[in-house]
């Protein structure tokens, strides 16, 4: 962890950090903050006039992975990297269309595709067998 401001927080300048929040080796994560900064992500301000982030690129997209990979709340994941809950918020709305696969022309209706941090609804019962605790309405 860096220190930043007095408080330690996870940065993608200690690559040590990377695999653990996001699956991906080093140079796969050097590579996909490239792709986001083609994308045009290192242009995209925070949405408050004349603010700049206080995250550079490369520790923005770790934030945005780490979300998507842990399921952490904003108010855990943005202490985390030194930011408020509300900042982290801005982060991954603003970044994370940037990271998102390139979309798929063709899928079979039937084919159900599964992202690590993928939140499954368990009551709709095309994709998940019946409980037999669950009680409907009425």
């Amino acid at each position: 962890m860096v220190d930043h401001v007095g408080v330690q927080v996870i940065s993608a300048a200690r690559p040590e950090w990377i695999f653990p929040f996001t699956g991906l080796q080093p140079a796969q994560f050097r590579r996909l903050v490239r792709l986001v900064a083609e994308r045009g992500g290192e242009a995209i301000a925070d949405g408050r006039p004349g603010r700049q982030w206080s995250l550079d690129l490369a520790d923005r997209v770790l934030l945005v992975a780490a979300y998507w990979r842990t399921n952490l709340t904003m108010r855990q994941i943005g202490p985390l990297f030194g930011v408020s809950h509300s900042a982290a918020h801005r982060v991954i709305d603003t970044l994370g269309p940037l990271l998102a696969l390139a979309p798929v022309r063709r899928r079979r209706v039937d084919q159900i595709t599964i992202v690590d941090g993928t939140l499954i609804p368990t009551r709709d019962h095309r994709l998940a067998a019946p409980s037999k605790n669950y009680r409907s309405p009425g």
